[in-house]
């Protein structure tokens, strides 16, 4: 959906690397939503990435087919198509709602997450039923100038780590998958370079009052 996947798929092929060291993850929208259409658009990813395999496959938003899509991402999933299959940007009612219609429990919901809007409800539902949630959106996409905190500076100085790190590190050690987003070399292995940090509980509430319970992109509430 994001109209990448063909160049993702010639960067793998280029690189040299094995596939099962690559995990990808992709995305079904609205201009596949139903049961024929999601199938096709699995068989459309997988051309346009030159692989048999989606390492992890969602629906984009809860939309009215979301289930008929869901159908199809579970056959794919049973055929060894897909390897996970997931959802994206589902609150915690339209979750419940949604699996108490589903052969398989979704294994990723990826929604908005960050230090401004931290989610622990939705956080508390998913992981009650085993679905991981996953933040796409670690620094905010530009909407709070995140890496000037003042509140994550003072904590990273603390470890010698930026704002950034901080910021990834506060949703990492509370069970939350990060994909920060970059397309420099230099601050991916920064963003990579996390694990050697345990916030302290002290550490962890100052960054919580950054909390504001409000999403930064309008476009779907709690």
């Amino acid at each position: 959906m994001y109209d990448n996947e063909a160049i993702v798929g010639q960067a793998v092929a280029k690189s040299g690397l094995r596939r099962e060291d690559v995990f990808i993850t992709t995305k079904l929208c609205q201009t596949r939503a139903g049961y024929e259409l999601a199938w096709q658009g699995i068989e459309e990813s997988l051309a346009r990435l030159q692989t048999d395999y989606i390492d992890l496959l969602l629906i984009h938003e809860p939309y009215d087919e979301a289930l008929d899509m869901y159908r199809a991402l579970t056959e794919a999933y049973r055929q060894g198509v897909v390897r996970a299959i997931g959802i994206s940007n589902f609150n915690a009612r339209e979750y419940l709602d949604f699996i108490g219609s589903c052969d398989i429990v979704p294994m990723v919901n990826q929604v908005e997450c960050h230090v401004y809007y931290r989610r622990k409800e939705l956080q508390q539902a998913l992981v009650a039923q085993g679905t991981q949630m996953q933040a796409w959106s670690p620094f905010t996409e530009g909407k709070k100038p995140i890496f000037q905190e003042p509140i994550l500076q003072a904590v990273g100085e603390k470890y010698g780590k930026t704002a950034a790190q901080i910021a990834l590190q506060y949703l990492v050690q509370q069970g939350i998958g990060v994909i920060p987003k970059s397309s420099h070399r230099e601050r991916m292995v920064e963003n990579l370079d996390i694990f050697d940090v345990t916030l302290t509980p002290d550490d962890m509430a100052r960054i919580q009052q950054l909390e504001t319970g409000k999403t930064l992109f309008g476009w779907y509430e709690d």
